[in-house]
């Protein structure tokens, strides 16, 4: 289940920092993002650029509008969230029931770091970071299954879900949630940890 090092392009970075941007509210729902402004921003040409809101759009962050350019997507409506949910529930079952047998002290403790950051993060009432380590500790279990195509289903899926990061009054029950999860891996309980983490997933 560990994973290689992941070396990333010029327009990758940019994407991930403005797809950190967007979940972590410094770009609204709707918003417009224009290519010349955002190149100046990171001080590059509008290529990058233009590649970064092409992966962002493929990832239901951004949508682009003929003739009308690149605005950050809305919110999902109360109709659709349900359905998101429940089928970010399913990715992540199917994943974690496939792993489980194969998951090492090297995995989990990449889990734990991240959930230090997380930890972290809801003790300063960071919700920005709070929402990249939720990713990340998702990421993981996500970038474990064999098929890469699982990580392009779950994806759009878990970040449209994470642009909406208001379910907790006090942040540190998100991190307990997650906590939950890595202790029932922990101790190999398999049902426990499918539970924990479709709890966590609402």
């Amino acid at each position: 289940m560990t994973q290689s090092p992941i070396f990333r392009s010029i327009p990758e970075q940019i994407a991930v920092r403005l797809r950190q941007d967007i979940l972590g509210g410094v770009f609204a729902p709707g918003q417009p993002l224009r290519e010349q402004e955002i190149a100046e921003q990171f001080a590059v040409s509008r290529g990058p650029i233009r590649e970064a809101f092409r992966q962002l759009t493929e990832q239901g962050l951004l949508v682009l509008e003929p003739n009308k350019g690149v605005r950050v997507a809305p919110l999902p409506s109360l109709k659709l969230r349900p359905l998101i949910a429940e089928l970010r529930r399913t990715i992540e079952n199917f994943a974690l029931e496939a792993v489980f047998e194969r998951i090492t002290p090297t995995d989990i403790a990449r889990w734990d770091g991240i959930l230090a950051d997380m930890r972290r993060a809801c003790e300063q009432g960071d919700t920005a970071a709070l929402v990249e380590c939720d990713l990340r500790f998702h990421s993981a279990l996500i970038q474990s299954h064999d098929d890469d195509g699982l990580m392009t289903l779950w994806r759009p899926v878990a970040l449209r879900m994470l642009m909406q990061y208001n379910r907790f009054d006090n942040l540190m029950d998100s991190y307990d949630e997650h906590k939950a999860i890595l202790e029932a891996i922990r101790a190999g309980d398999k049902e426990a940890a499918l539970t924990a983490l479709a709890a966590n997933i609402q």
